[in-house]
């Protein structure tokens, strides 16, 4: 076998088709759009929920509920026991630093896992054990803005 010899396998090419190009094409005329109608037009495209006319189902049903994604704040958590190691001072930018938590996100300290020494931590937010845990080791909480 050579380099000019080879081929694409049997049957997995086919020619472009050449619509609108004469009867003699087989895809003269209307270009195998059919007669008239949406779909035969020009720059058609159907958008997603349409449903030929009928009421489309995100229509049909009931709005419920409430949703506050415009106004809700996302925090990257951090528990305790991953900042066992890190020191007697903690802050976002430590943890991110660590790879703890993404760049930007505020923080919050949740009270999965033990304190053993005293820590200064500063974060967002605390949940009540982990406030009372780092207390109770005799170290600080602070909350930034």
């Amino acid at each position: 076998m050579k380099l000019h010899e080879l081929k694409p396998a049997k049957g997995s090419t086919q020619s472009r088709k050449r619509i609108g190009r004469g009867p003699g094409s087989g895809l003269g005329k209307t270009a195998g759009k059919g007669h008239k109608g949406h779909k035969s037009r020009k720059g058609y495209s159907m958008h997603p929920g349409f449903e030929g006319g009928q009421m489309p189902l995100v229509r049909r049903v009931p709005k419920r509920g409430f949703n506050n994604a415009n106004f809700r704040v996302e925090y990257a958590v951090v528990n305790l026991e991953q900042l066992d190691g890190l020191g007697a001072a903690i802050d976002p930018a430590l943890l991110v630093e660590r790879g703890l938590v993404r760049r930007g996100m505020p923080v919050k300290v949740l009270g999965d896992g033990e304190v053993q020494k005293p820590l200064t931590v500063t974060a967002h937010k605390f949940s009540k054990s982990a406030r009372t845990k780092i207390e109770a080791a005799g170290g600080k909480c602070q909350e930034t803005a």
